[in-house]
């Protein structure tokens, strides 16, 4: 990049060195973070002239740029500049400009004088050459270890400031400084586009504006007015008026006292952020991140950073913990984004809390109100205008937190509602975000297996907070962060109703399609978040030694078991966004040796690796985490616990059956159409890791007794309990006859008959006998047509299905099917406790 300079006077000169010495000593006190972290990004050509533009000129933003330019090895801003035959004795202008000393003056808007000159003087073939580089300084911004309350007071905002208030907070917050160049607009192109330099000059000034108020957008959040504003804007919108006359009329009461209620919905739902509380936040949170964790990692940033620009945000992680929206606010607050507004369920609007969380960006929503027709009025109407005011949102499609690791079936409530605020206003883009997050251990975890044993979930209060203190005795490990392939809406939209721009949507209206249209953006969303997961240390651990009939293997066999499952997950290709840690198996042994979640049992035959039950029973939710990355490869396994050899053709068949089963509890991302693809794949997997091998037509294992053989069921025993729950739901049914049970009887007689099972033959494992997963198979049975109902909404089942339970002998054992076949009992047996549970 070229400025250049030739004879320039005495004053310029003095100038020159007066600028030199204060950035040196400038230099000795700001610490500034250059974005992005990799300049190339910006394919800025360094053999053209480089011209600046600031953001806000003070000379604080000068001499920072300029040492940010030094450190690059680019053209000094304050050099002086020239371009053809033309001279200017700087090489940077200014969007705008502050004034006064204690408060800002309003300045009238106005193009950069030195970019006017530039464009005014230089000759058009010279200029063409130009390359103007748009420069955003923000004080403050990028925290540091050494922040305080004091130094919020003086971070940077969209507020009125002058000369004082940024010499403070240069002073105060000079050490948490943040440089953004952007992408250079090419004077070339836009000479081309314009007839003549002052179309050109206005062109590139709004050019410019645009992308300094999305920068500091992005840094800072939007230029919010106050929460009471925006309550006014909601009371007087056309959709919560009409909400306001229809319940005054139908509750009898006066037009004033509806509208009060709407106003007390809108205050009880309504965020109202706050920068000085986000940074107190960030310092809360640096410090507790660092005792509870030794690290957190983020994966594939960088694409959603590109592919963010434009569009309106929403984010949609998993929800596995309370932490998820502290630490993905967090680690988008460090990466230059502003925190989303976060939809939390009322239960979370406690005194204290309830005001705290407000002020970071959560708005709060109940958990039903489809009886309440002027609180939805109101709810939709807050959505869609902070959709409008280019406010970012993340929600929870699953509705609560996982309690047994895997994916909860989505609720699309939340997501209904933002596609019909962006399909009634559809100004910019939507891009839903999909977010995997890792844990290798939970605070969380006693209280969730109380809760999958039957006890009654405790409601969040006050009382909770004593818990941080056990919280932070405590080594949680290592915590991964993992962006998925994000979701255009407007894809989502055009390949359900192409014609969806020319239907303009009335409030209130739910068009035909729109239901199939979230269901189907929701199960993306979910698919997305599984094709992004991260294998950690413990998922590994707990995934070969749960498959172990004692929770115990020696430590050689697990070794070899943990490498088998890292290069299995590696060789089928589940999606390029997997990661899996690069740990050794040795070194994975350690590390759970380290946290506690597994004990070494020395003994002269060859060392032990074990855990005992009630760390078993919380491994199952870490295995449960990546079950969906071995699921196909662990039903091919299965399909050789009983017998050693399966004609190819029979194994696709039955896959063809068992598919829609896993694909729905485990959100699987191929097609049926796929399906034979994904399991050869995977067939030449097991039989590159030599644990299958091929003859002819057929299909085999190693013979009984040998390593191959084992780590094989070892394999099979990761997905063996999903089947036996089928069998169990299969045969209640079978048992008890057609047409004998409606679905409320079947799940309760299922959950009966897996709890009994649990106690006698196997560990105590409370997510066995999950309701949410039976009532997912039992969704699955009907949509493949293996269950319909009669007249009197009983169950009703042919011939496939008994025919689908006889074929379970080639996965389940003859003991577990006895077992099963014995244990599940008669709606008759039962039909006070089958009455009570309804």
């Amino acid at each position: 990049m070229q400025g250049s300079s030739t004879s320039i006077s005495v004053p310029a000169r003095l100038y020159g060195l007066w600028l030199k010495l204060l950035r040196r000593v400038l230099h000795w006190w700001v610490r500034s973070t250059i974005l992005p972290e990799n300049v190339s990004e910006l394919e800025i050509d360094e053999d053209r002239p480089t011209f600046y533009v600031l953001d806000t000129y003070a000379l604080s933003s000068l001499l920072i740029a300029e040492q940010a330019c030094i450190r690059l090895g680019w053209p000094r801003p304050s050099e002086a500049f020239r371009v053809g035959d033309g001279l200017l004795p700087r090489s940077y202008s200014a969007s705008r400009r502050y004034g006064g000393f204690l408060i800002r003056r309003p300045q009238r808007r106005r193009h950069p004088e030195m970019l006017r000159q530039l464009l005014e003087r230089a000759d058009a073939e010279d200029l063409a050459r130009v390359q103007i580089v748009p420069v955003t300084v923000l004080i403050g911004r990028a925290p540091d270890s050494e922040e305080s309350i004091f130094k919020i007071l003086f971070s940077e905002n969209w507020g009125a400031a002058g000369r004082i208030r940024r010499l403070f907070s240069t002073l105060i917050n000079g050490r948490a400084t943040m440089v953004q160049f952007g992408k250079p607009v090419d004077v070339g192109e836009v000479l081309a586009e314009t007839e003549d330099s002052s179309q050109a000059l206005g062109r590139i000034s709004r050019v410019l504006r645009v992308h300094f108020k999305r920068v500091r957008t992005t840094a800072i959040g939007p230029d919010r007015s106050h929460r009471r504003t925006l309550v006014d804007r909601i009371i007087r919108s056309e959709s919560v008026e009409q909400a306001i006359a229809t319940k005054a009329r139908r509750d009898d009461i006066s037009p004033e006292k509806a509208e009060l209620i709407a106003r007390k919905y809108a205050r009880e739902i309504a965020a109202d952020y706050s920068y000085a509380f986000i940074r107190i936040a960030d310092i809360l949170l640096t410090w507790f991140w660092s005792r509870i964790y030794r690290g957190v990692v983020v994966h594939h940033f960088g694409p959603f950073r590109e592919a963010q620009t434009g569009h309106e945000i929403v984010y949609v992680p998993c929800h596995r913990s309370h932490i998820d929206y502290m630490l993905l606010s967090y680690l988008l607050y460090h990466r230059g984004f502003v925190p989303p507004h976060i939809a939390a369920g009322v239960n979370l609007n406690m005194p204290l809390i309830g005001p705290l969380l407000r002020r970071g960006g959560a708005f709060f929503l109940r958990r039903s109100f489809r009886s309440q027709p002027l609180y939805a009025a109101v709810f939709n109407q807050y959505v869609t205008l902070i959709l409008d005011r280019g406010v970012a949102m993340e929600y929870f499609i699953e509705g609560t937190r996982s309690r047994t690791g895997r994916l909860l079936p989505p609720r699309a409530g939340m997501l209904s509602i933002t596609v019909r605020a962006f399909l009634r206003n559809p100004t910019r883009p939507v891009l839903f975000q999909p977010v995997y997050i890792g844990y290798e251990r939970l605070a969380e975890g006693s209280s969730y297996i109380s809760e999958l044993s039957g006890r009654q979930k405790k409601p969040e209060s006050l009382a909770d907070l004593r818990n941080v203190i056990n919280i932070l005795r405590k080594n949680y490990g290592e915590v991964t962060v993992s962006f998925g392939e994000p979701i255009q809406l407007d894809d989502v939209l055009d390949s359900h109703n192409p014609d969806w721009r020319e239907e303009a949507l009335q409030n209130g209206a739910k068009p035909r399609w729109l239901a199939k249209t979230v269901d189907d953006l929701a199960e993306r969303i979910m698919v997305n978040i599984n094709r992004s997961a991260d294998v950690n240390p413990v998922n590994l651990l707990a995934t070969a030694l749960l498959a172990s009939r004692k929770h115990a293997l020696d430590e050689d066999d697990l070794e070899k078991t943990i490498e088998m499952l890292k290069e299995l997950v590696t060789l089928t290709g589940y999606s390029d966004r997997v990661t899996v840690t690069r740990m050794t198996a040795g070194q994975v042994i350690e590390y759970g040796l380290e946290l506690g979640i597994i004990e070494r049992h020395e003994h002269r035959l060859g060392n032990i690796i074990r855990t005992d039950a009630t760390r078993a029973v919380l491994l199952t939710y870490f295995r449960n985490n990546t079950a969906h990355l071995l699921a196909i490869s662990a039903w091919i396994a299965c399909s050789f616990l009983n017998t050693r050899r399966v004609r190819r053709a029979r194994l696709l068949s039955l896959s063809r059956t068992v598919y829609p089963f896993i694909q729905k509890e485990l959100f699987l991302p191929w097609s049926n159409e796929e399906l034979d693809g994904v399991v050869e794949r995977c067939v030449e997997a097991l039989i590159e890791l030599q644990l299958l091998r091929s003859s002819g037509e057929y299909l085999l294992r190693a013979p009984g007794g040998s390593d191959e053989s084992y780590y094989l069921r070892l394999l099979g025993g990761s997905l063996l309990q999903t089947f036996e729950r089928y069998f169990i739901t299969m045969a209640v049914l079978v048992k008890n006859g057609s047409g004998k049970l409606n679905r409320r009887q079947l799940e309760q007689l299922c959950i009966l008959s897996a709890q009994r099972i649990s106690l006698l033959h196997e560990f105590e494992a409370p997510e066995f006998y999950d309701r949410t997963l039976f009532k997912q198979f039992i969704e699955s049975m009907f949509e493949s047509d293996f269950l319909s109902r009669n007249e009197d909404n009983c169950l009703v089942f042919g011939p496939n299905l008994e025919s689908f339970a006889r074929d379970a002998k080639l996965v389940l054992g003859k003991e577990i099917r006895h077992a099963i076949i014995q244990v599940t009992p008669e709606l008759l047996e039962l039909t006070g406790e089958v009455s009570k549970g309804e």
